[in-house]
């Protein structure tokens, strides 16, 4: 099946979304027990951790850590935002820098200003959309960022989101209590698939839409490790407590240029395996062998593969054994945990 599906549906009793492309699982939102990102605590500062630079805050939802503490003492309460999922058993991780996104604008109550997604090259359309910004925002002292979206959002929409997200970020801001206390609730599966997966597509709402459209099939093969690269070679995908480690071999192709070949597979495919499956932390590639100067193409590969990826990734580099390293942002519950 060709084009792009996005399927709202549920996982049991847990809200869920998925985007198919070309009848493949490009992505999938699963909703857990964890806070979510975007969530907006009043938190209470507890106790700080020497040689980290950071702090341990009580929240609602338990200990949660933020770093650059820089003039915060025990008992004072803070505004802080969970910005990822957190390890079984360690504190949530949250920043003091809030953001409220949606769908056409971002408000950054700590970063003034007015941008436009750089992504949008057209002029006119950009004069366009700072007239709808100035007319909506008026003389706000809180940044606005008009997403890559806006392109093609019609001008009354793309007006009630940034009046939407300002009056939010003013409520939010302007809050003078001292209980610890959740001030917002970060955005579920079906409202982030609709805030983030903005190219055209398909939309399904209709129960049991999982099951028709195959995303069922596709979520048991993300369960196991096994990702298959084209002829015959194939990488594993295995998450530990300490890291995320990817297996790549050739399988029975015995030619010269097997390694490369599976390499560079893999490196077009590892951002889709990673986001089905939920992963982030620290990811290590165990690569097919291949010479060292082929290293650079497949990291210009790799880099290309997840400039299109939405979870923040940083490529570290090769290891004294020849492994690569990346490091990534846990912004997904793992599969393995929700399901």
């Amino acid at each position: 099946m060709k084009g792009r599906t996005i399927i709202l549906d549920h996982l049991g009793a847990r809200e869920a979304a998925a985007l198919m492309v070309d009848g493949k699982l490009d992505d999938l939102l699963i909703d857990s027990d964890a806070p979510r990102p975007g969530t907006v605590y009043r938190a209470i500062a507890d106790r700080p951790v020497k040689g980290q630079g950071g702090m341990f805050l009580k929240t609602p939802d338990g200990s949660a850590f933020l770093r650059q503490i820089k003039g915060l003492a025990p008992g004072q309460p803070i505004l802080v935002q969970v910005t990822g999922f957190a390890e079984p058993g360690k504190a949530i991780p949250v920043t003091a820098k809030l953001l409220f996104k949606s769908r056409y604008a971002i408000v950054t109550p700590e970063a003034p200003g007015l941008n436009i997604s750089r992504s949008i090259k057209d002029e006119a359309l950009r004069d366009r959309l700072l007239e709808i910004a100035h007319d909506t925002a008026g003389e706000t002292v809180f940044g606005l960022i008009l997403r890559s979206s806006c392109a093609t959002g019609d001008d009354e929409d793309i007006a009630e989101d940034i009046t939407a997200m300002l009056d939010l970020a003013g409520r939010v801001m302007e809050d003078g209590a001292a209980e610890m206390e959740t001030l917002t609730e970060g955005d579920g599966p079906h409202v982030l698939a609709w805030r983030d997966w903005t190219a055209p597509a398909e939309v399904v709402t209709q129960p049991g839409g999982f099951e028709d459209h195959g995303v069922m099939d596709e979520v048991e093969a993300a369960r196991g490790p096994q990702v298959g690269l084209g002829g015959g070679a194939s990488m594993y995908v295995e998450p530990t407590r300490a890291l995320v480690a990817v297996d790549v071999n050739t399988g029975s192709d015995a030619s010269l240029a097997a390694g490369i070949k599976a390499n560079m597979a893999c490196a077009r495919l590892l951002p889709r395996a990673l986001r089905v499956r939920g992963l982030g932390g620290q990811i290590t590639l165990d690569l097919a062998p291949m010479p060292k100067k082929d290293r650079r193409a497949f990291e210009s590969a790799l880099r290309a593969a997840f400039r299109g990826d939405d979870v923040e990734t940083a490529l570290v580099g090769w290891t004294p054994l020849g492994h690569f390293e990346l490091q990534r942002k846990r912004m997904r519950a793992a599969l393995s945990e929700v399901l």
